[in-house]
């Protein structure tokens, strides 16, 4: 007999867990890219490709070396569980302390006397190598749909 707590818990299939995984990186990329794109927008300045090319160069880095082991991770967490999970483990709690400490920090860096223009460069590292590895988690629950239809 499921206890009060339990009844709560809303739980979920691993390919829901997949689909917000990947869906939750590509939203938080846009997010961040779209601060980039305007703060180089409002810059008015000749050299905005410069800065937007030094992003997407810092993206690849990123991507490669840094969130590709995290996704990796994850799924080795996640494409191994059965039956329904939490709807919130699809990332770990330590994770979730992570998100919280750059969200901190972004807000501190936005409201920071750091110009704008350098700031593009980190945010559209950090986004678009949010986005590009999150089609890892998309392409793991295209996977799992194929297997199981």
């Amino acid at each position: 007999m499921p206890t009060k707590r339990e009844k709560f818990k809303p739980g979920v299939d691993r390919d829901v867990l997949l689909l917000l995984a990947g869906l939750m990186w590509v939203c938080v990329g846009t997010m961040l890219l779209t601060f980039s794109y305007s703060w180089l927008h409002a810059s008015q300045e000749g050299a905005s490709l410069v800065w937007a090319g030094a992003g997407v160069f810092l993206a690849m880095g990123i991507h490669h070396f840094g969130f590709l082991r995290v996704v990796d991770k994850n799924l080795g967490r996640i494409l191994p569980m059965e039956g329904k999970k939490c709807l919130f483990s699809f990332m770990t709690w330590q994770s979730y302390l992570i998100v919280g400490v750059m969200v901190a920090l972004g807000v501190l860096l936005r409201h920071s006397p750091i110009p704008k223009r350098y700031l593009s460069i980190l945010y559209t590292g950090i986004g678009l190598a949010l986005i590009l590895s999150s089609v890892r988690y998309l392409r793991a629950l295209l996977s799992q749909l194929r297997r199981s239809a």
